[in-house]
């Protein structure tokens, strides 16, 4: 189960870069229902993701990088890139901005897990977070594929 709220990027952090960050790129083989290949740094997976928007079934299956390459020229849509920084937030929650790259430039958004939807709900995020698009389809990875 992922629970998580997303956000625009307002204003970031002056030290954003010196946060632990990872290189992504992703592709959907389907988008309904969602089925996504992703490279995370040297991770491989293949995942599948229910509908919804702040509370989802995901499912992770490790994949190769022989059988990622495979699935490449397969994917639907635009392959994602993007940077994501993981910028601790206390409480045991991590902020985690991804800033696109190529045809998704300049959008940036910010993720944060949560282990229930009660702490989901009550979460007041910091200052530097921008507009809450938890529920818009919009800013989900599968529609900006598309676009």
């Amino acid at each position: 189960m992922e629970i998580e709220r997303k956000f625009l990027a307002g204003r970031l952090p002056d030290d954003l870069m010196s946060y632990p960050s990872r290189t992504i790129e992703q592709g959907y083989l389907s988008t309904d229902p969602v089925i996504r290949i992703r490279k995370d740094n040297d991770k491989y997976e293949l995942t599948y993701k229910s509908k919804g928007f702040m509370t989802r079934q995901e499912y992770n299956l490790p994949l190769t990088e022989e059988a990622y390459r495979h699935l490449l020229p397969k994917i639907d849509g635009r392959l994602i890139q993007k940077t994501r920084y993981m910028v601790p937030l206390g409480q045991g929650l991590t902020a985690e901005v991804d800033i696109f790259r190529g045809g998704l430039e300049p959008l940036i958004l910010v993720e944060v897990e949560f282990r229930d939807e009660p702490s989901a709900k009550k979460f007041l995020p910091p200052p530097w977070f921008g507009e809450d698009v938890t529920f818009s389809e919009r800013y989900h990875n599968s529609a900006l594929s598309k676009i």
